[in-house]
């Protein structure tokens, strides 16, 4: 249950850093708002036993604002905002979000691209790994104050949930969704 919402200005963040961009292109001066932001990871997970898709369910305060839910489904994924390799941070997240010890050698790289371009313009590196149930260390569902659901969705209704406009899902699900229809 959500109650008690204000919104107030940001000042000091350690995950954001608003900035104003001033440049010249084509001899017209120009300015530009963004944000600062980490880079990320994301994984498409691939129940090998269950034939699903696992993705986290969670609440996202702006999108709230915008439907009144705020509910998200996305990808396993995490902020780069430590000293190991982006493969480790995966591993990482994947053991965090979902309950998986999968190994380093079985998360595969798939590709990397920019989000939020408009006003962020980070970098996010996408990576898909298959599980089963001996890889099941714990329920996952975050860390601390996260709280995170996980979700499987069924390969054969895959399809029709990444074009459900009634469920609040991101670009990067969308994508990896697709990618895995590629394969087969």
């Amino acid at each position: 249950m959500i109650s008690d919402i204000k919104i107030v200005s940001c000042d000091i963040s350690e995950y954001i850093r608003p900035k104003r961009i001033n440049y010249v292109q084509a001899g017209i001066k120009k300015s530009w708002d963004m944000v600062e932001v980490h880079d990320s990871v994301a994984i498409l997970l691939y129940h090998e036993e269950h034939e699903t898709l696992i993705v986290v369910r969670q609440f996202r305060p702006p999108v709230y604002l915008k439907n009144n839910d705020g509910y998200t489904y996305e990808l396993c994924a995490g902020i780069v905002d430590k000293d190991i390799s982006l493969v480790e941070i995966a591993y990482e997240e994947i053991l965090e979000e979902c309950g998986y010890d999968v190994p380093l050698e079985h998360i595969e790289r798939l590709t990397s691209f920019y989000t939020a371009v408009g006003f962020a313009g980070s970098v996010q590196t996408l990576y898909y790994a298959r599980v089963n149930e001996s890889m099941r260390v714990n329920n996952g569902g975050g860390v601390g104050v996260e709280m995170i659901e996980v979700v499987e969705i069924p390969v054969s209704e895959a399809k029709a949930f990444s074009m459900d406009e009634t469920k609040a899902k991101t670009p990067g699900l969308m994508f990896a969704f697709y990618w895995f229809f590629g394969l087969s």
